[in-house]
């Protein structure tokens, strides 16, 4: 099977997931997996997988669930503890026709809670440990039935206990049927539901292809991106189709993940913003981790231009890119652009790109009839068949940003006259007086080196309160701050806090909103923040 097969047999019926593997395990020379943990759900295959031997331990599982009275059409939440098995699970799920519905492993039990609730009785598959955490969600009433990837709980079916299951067939779901929930971050309350089809996960692929077209030599990529993501599904599709070596990362920390790179050298790597700005201080490794890689590739936030001109610059191979593409959950890729070594430090972070033809459309729409401009930004929205289908029992909330075929995507911009969509801020992180947020940070990232991170949020008077954390949480340098800053009056003193205290999304970012409140519930509990 050939990757025009796939790609041909993808745009006839649309993304199954539930063969992916199979589909790839079919090609010649597949690849090797390696990833830098141990799997739950087959401890004792190691760290290292063939494409076939991928395929078949879906295939298994996917056994194991039918005998476990899971059936087509049924809502199969995965909720366990951070691991690529989690796809495997989820891809299992799918492979006998269920839906599968992916939820963080860090959300907390009273949001686990409400979302089953929202499902209306699921199906749940967990690992003992998080079982445990939820011992105060009533699942015998929120749920069909509960399923544990190994070992035991009373009266809870454990998959291990399953082996040799009779072979389940796979099935099919209908272009524009539900295939894949997950869910958006929450940071203005419950997280919804995104609902999304074999049409739209399919079409979401077709940007990605295209980039990759542009790749002469077969790459070793690795992954590291949040394995509930819709993202992931995309990122593993391409991966095991166009045949390439994988590498899948748990780990973040900085010093495993330059073992995990000098052991075993990727051309192309696929990580979250946040991670790529964790991971700065490896530039200057003197083992140099990065040297072997000439893609770097961020889907989800703007990325600041000092992360990319850093990493680049540590890059040894000839023509080193980084792609950054725009998008978000209900939308998919929207826009992108790629960054090159010796201007990445001088690009203008707010532009995350154009459109690319034959996908998405974008648009940007006035907020107040104006016609938008950078002085009068407005709202940025998108059509094309990679829409995610509904948010799962919140029609009316769906609605409320869509558009006939358009949808509002929240964010606030605008295009040059050359077409490049340009992000100012999220409509709701808006702060009066100040163009925008995510602007400033840009700026006094590149100005501040010392920086891990900067996020400017609304303060207790609607003032711009500038929120940083230093490597090291070294004490920040009073005077270096006033003189990179000057020309930013707008901004409230600064308050440095750990970069451990920030919080954020399953995909990283800083849950803005969330850090605003908590300075606004110390400053009333203290009087001031320090």
């Amino acid at each position: 099977m050939t990757s025009f097969t796939i790609r041909r047999s993808i745009r006839r019926r649309g993304l199954q997931l539930g063969i992916v593997p199979e589909m790839a395990a079919a090609k010649m020379n597949s690849p090797l997996i390696r990833l830098d943990h141990d799997l739950d759900v087959r401890p004792q295959a190691g760290r290292q997988l063939t494409v076939a031997g991928l395929a078949d331990l879906v295939d298994d599982l996917a056994d194991r669930l039918w005998a476990a009275g899971i059936r087509p059409g049924e809502h199969t939440v995965v909720h366990k503890a951070a691991n690529f098995d989690v796809w495997i699970l989820a891809t299992a799920a799918a492979r006998i026709g269920a839906i599968p519905v992916m939820l963080s492993p860090a959300l907390d039990g009273a949001t686990v809670g409400a979302l089953l609730a929202k499902l209306d009785g699921p199906n749940l598959l967990t690992d003992v440990h998080k079982f445990d955490a939820l011992a105060d969600v009533h699942l015998q009433d929120l749920t069909e039935r509960v399923i544990i990837v190994a070992g035991s709980r009373p009266g809870v079916v454990s998959l291990s206990d399953l082996g040799g299951a009779p072979r389940a067939v796979p099935v099919f779901r209908q272009q524009d049927e539900p295939a894949l929930i997950t869910h958006t971050s929450g940071t203005t309350g419950l997280p919804k539901l995104v609902v999304h089809t074999p049409r739209s996960m399919a079409a979401r692929l077709t940007p990605q292809w295209r980039l990759l077209s542009l790749i002469r030599k077969r790459e070793t990529v690795a992954i590291h991106i949040s394995f509930v993501h819709s993202r992931m599904f995309a990122a593993m599709t391409l991966a095991l189709h166009e045949g390439m070596p994988i590498l899948l990362m748990r780990e973040s920390d900085p010093e495993q993940v330059a073992g995990f790179f000098l052991e075993h050298r990727p051309g192309f790597i696929e990580a979250l913003p946040n991670s790529f700005m964790d991971w700065e201080g490896l530039t200057t490794d003197p083992r140099k981790p990065f040297a072997s890689i000439k893609y770097f590739s961020s889907t989800f936030d703007a990325i600041h231009p000092r992360t990319m001109s850093r990493l680049l610059n540590s890059s040894e191979r000839r023509g080193a890119l980084f792609f950054q593409i725009y998008g978000q959950s209900e939308v998919g890729p929207a826009v992108g652009r790629a960054y090159f070594r010796r201007s990445a430090h001088k690009t203008n972070g707010r532009c995350v790109g154009w459109a690319m033809p034959g996908c998405a459309r974008v648009r940007v729409v006035g907020r107040d009839g104006k016609r938008p401009s950078e002085q009068n930004p407005g709202y940025i929205e998108v059509a094309w068949n990679g829409l995610a289908q509904t948010y799962f029992a919140e029609q009316a909330r769906y609605d409320a940003n869509r558009f006939g075929s358009w949808w509002r995507t929240g964010d606030v911009g605008y295009r040059t006259k050359r077409g490049c969509v340009h992000l100012l801020d999220r409509e709701i992180d808006m702060i009066p007086g100040v163009r925008s947020s995510l602007e400033v940070e840009d700026v006094l990232l590149s100005r501040l080196i010392e920086l891990n991170e900067l996020v400017v949020v609304r303060g207790s008077n609607a003032e711009a309160v500038p929120v940083l954390c230093t490597s090291g949480d070294r004490p920040l340098d009073r005077n270096r701050w006033r003189d990179a800053a000057a020309e930013f009056p707008e901004l409230a003193d600064p308050i440095q806090i750990p970069q451990s205290e920030l919080p954020r999304t399953a995909t990283l970012k800083v849950q803005r909103i969330a850090l605003s409140r908590l300075l606004q519930q110390q400053s009333d509990s203290k009087g001031t923040v320090k």
